[in-house]
């Protein structure tokens, strides 16, 4: 409900209106992201990155109207690809993966350098939650964070893929077809990575995940991808700036009782809803969010 019919509709007829200025952003390795930058008629000097979900983008419904939300109370918004979202798998050669985050503070810092900000704040929403948090945690400081929100993140990535494993099909469906096209897009522009047998054997995410990981990421065993990227225990321990997790108890793919094993930290507010799904948090027959509320007032606090 979170992408799909009237939300879709919705982010299509606002995305008409708005008026972003596509930009490419540099990390320091050579790596460029590519982001849709819009500036609020309000501005109030606060600028809010938003990151999105695994084999999401820039246009994602969710972004999109997210986005809007925030326009319409004074903050300027970049809505940031990862490498490989967002059909830009031509601008970079090495394939995404979830480890990815300095290039993505990297791209973000140069950002900022470029438009300075007395207020910055970044959201995530899915795996752009746990890039959020992961951010926040290793250069929070240096990036001069004012507060980070995370909706939805994976907690620990193993349960997470046990979780969309066990889950109703549609889900399991929707992650295949997506990363599949998404890895048989990349191999249109980098044929030198060979795997096209590989990816037409493949007829589930276990089959592209044992294929892909050992091949393209420095982990040998999905297990060891996965808890790379884990934010359980100790990850976010040296947090410096206030930040906000918020999940649902009936989130089909994300486990909740993960939240658990994170550490006490005093900048971490976590926030567990009854309702919500993945990302959802629906709250009228119009399909409107307050996640988008919410995010306002979560920044509002800060500013």
């Amino acid at each position: 409900m979170n992408s799909l019919g009237p939300r879709k509709v919705k982010a299509q007829l606002l995305i008409k209106r708005f008026r972003s200025k596509t930009i490419v952003l540099r990390a320091t390795d050579g790596t460029c992201l590519l982001g849709e930058f819009d500036k609020s008629k309000c501005s109030q000097n606060a600028i809010v990155v938003l990151l999105h979900g695994w084999e999401g983008s820039s246009k994602s419904s969710y972004l999109v109207t997210t986005a809007n939300t925030l326009l319409n109370h004074g903050f300027d918004v970049l809505r940031l690809n990862f490498r490989d979202h967002g059909n830009t798998h031509h601008m970079n050669r090495g394939i995404f993966n979830s480890t990815m985050t300095d290039e993505v503070s990297d791209v973000i810092k140069q950002f900022l350098q470029k438009f300075e900000y007395k207020k910055r704040f970044i959201a995530g929403f899915s795996l752009g939650g746990n890039f959020a948090l992961r951010i926040a945690t290793d250069r929070g400081n240096e990036l001069k964070l004012n507060a980070v929100a995370a909706i939805s993140p994976p907690v620990d990535p193993i349960n997470a893929m046990i979780a969309i494993r066990l889950a109703p099909s549609i889900y399991r469906n929707y992650f295949f077809r997506k990363w599949s096209a998404s890895l048989k897009t990349k191999l249109m522009f980098f044929p030198e990575y060979n795997y096209g047998k590989e990816l037409k054997k493949a007829k589930s995410l276990d089959d592209l995940n044992a294929v892909f990981i050992p091949r393209f990421t420095p982990y040998p065993t999905p297990n060891e991808y996965f808890s790379s990227y884990s934010i359980v225990e100790d990850r976010l321990s040296g947090l410096p700036v206030p930040s906000y997790l918020i999940a649902a108890t009936d989130d089909p793919v994300i486990p909740t009782d993960d939240v658990t094993k994170i550490n006490k930290t005093n900048f971490l507010n976590i926030d567990i809803q009854k309702f919500g799904g993945h990302c959802g948090f629906i709250e009228s027959l119009n399909a409107d969010s307050w996640i988008e509320s919410y995010l306002v007032d979560i920044f509002k606090s800060s500013v």
